[in-house]
């Protein structure tokens, strides 16, 4: 072949893909082995030796010398008057070493070489991105941002594979300038037109967890265990951790010192509230955490169902359902149960009667209250001071104490 670099002929095409050099010597012999059989109808007999450091390559051919007349098959045999010509010295039953050069491929031969290149190294890329992407879906992965289209971002790694986080992926604040970093969890590799598409995704559960196991170092090691997480991107989210040994203590590792863990965690999610909670198997008081930052008076739980009837103080009931109706709706898909919320009427305290007060108030005073038609503390409340000042005859100082004696009372 005349040592003509072939490599360096096809190297135009080495610059521009993620290809190791053994890998395009490995494919260009492939190509030549598939044109070669074509060409003489087999390749077994066929030496194509790559030099990695120069980069070229040699063709041998090898044939047995038969008779001119016992001639069955040229590819692997060679007629004895052709053979002398190459060397008179050979006898029959040797075998010829031939070297095929350059100008025994033609022109369409040649086209046809670089052609199968092009889509032996197409293949290979495909193959190799869907591999390697296929074994990170998972994982975070970190990209600069290339193009920004209406439905979608087109990111590349450090390699300069294209990665894909789809406006359905995205935190609803999210927003990037072209050149600027971000951060994402692989969610899958899909097949479009026979390439494969890794689509980036930083909505998923996963993506919050894997930032837990970068921030948290107990959660990385194993020592606390994310036992569930729910988000409304971008609003609020619910983790659930334990931990299988009593010394450490699970929300408080997550959270950091003055929140210095999850508040790295929060900025990278845009904000989003996280609320982090001790994991339990007791389902009233897991249901009871899920709620926070609300805190229940009773909870009934419909366990064939899976519904749990949670009972509030009325100053409560909007810190359960949350602004959108977020937290108790995290709450449920946390916890597995169909929460509804209901509030707690409170009870009116007892009246207490003018004469339970005889040790307090003067029986003169009582008699004064009593002629007006009041026979208990309420019933004096309820009138209150003007009235009572218009209706009796007593001082204004001595109404005031009244009144907050029997105020006292009902507090």
């Amino acid at each position: 072949m005349e040592n003509i670099n072939l490599v360096e002929t096809f190297s135009e095409f080495k610059e521009f893909k993620n290809i190791e050099r053994e890998t395009m010597m490995r494919i260009l012999e492939d190509i030549f082995k598939s044109l070669l059989e074509k060409k003489y109808g087999t390749s077994e007999n066929i030496d194509i030796i790559v030099n990695i450091d120069k980069g070229d390559l040699e063709i041998w051919r090898f044939r047995d010398i038969v008779e001119d007349d016992e001639l069955e098959d040229e590819g692997t045999q060679i007629a004895y008057s052709e053979a002398i010509k190459i060397e008179p010295d050979f006898e029959v039953g040797e075998e010829v070493s031939e070297e095929i050069k350059l100008g025994d491929f033609g022109r369409r031969e040649i086209l046809s070489i670089r052609q199968n290149l092009i889509s032996k190294i197409q293949e290979f890329e495909k193959d190799n991105v869907y591999k390697k992407y296929k074994e990170k879906v998972g994982d975070i992965v970190t990209g600069e941002v290339y193009q920004i289209w209406k439905k979608e971002i087109l990111i590349l790694d450090d390699e300069g594979i294209e990665l894909i986080l789809p406006k359905t992926e995205q935190i609803p604040s999210d927003f990037y300038r072209k050149g600027e970093t971000i951060r994402a969890v692989v969610a899958r590799v899909d097949m479009r037109n026979n390439s494969p598409a890794v689509i980036l995704s930083r909505t998923s559960p996963i993506f919050l967890d894997r930032l837990f196991e970068a921030e948290v170092p107990e959660v990385y090691d194993g020592l606390i265990t994310i036992k569930n997480i729910v988000r409304i991107p971008g609003e609020r989210a619910k983790i659930a951790v334990e931990s299988y040994d009593d010394r450490i203590d699970p929300v408080g590792a997550c959270v950091g010192m003055k929140g210095s863990r999850i508040h790295g965690i929060v900025r990278e999610l845009k904000n989003e509230n996280i609320d982090v909670i001790n994991y339990t198997t007791n389902s009233s008081l897991y249901i009871s955490r899920a709620l926070s930052p609300a805190k229940i008076t009773s909870i009934k739980i419909l366990e064939e169902e899976k519904r749990a009837e949670v009972y509030l103080k009325p100053d409560q009931v909007s810190l359960a359902i949350g602004k959108g109706g977020f937290n108790i709706k995290l709450a449920g898909k946390l916890t597995g149960y169909e929460i509804d919320v209901f509030r707690e009427a409170v009870e009116e305290a007892e009246d207490v009667d003018l004469l339970e007060f005889a040790d307090e108030i003067d029986q003169w005073i009582i008699d004064a209250l009593k002629a007006i038609g009041c026979d208990t503390a309420k019933s004096v409340l309820e009138i209150g001071f003007d009235d009572l000042v218009k209706r009796t005859d007593l001082e204004d100082e001595t109404i005031k104490e009244v009144l907050r004696i029997f105020k006292e009372e009902f507090e």
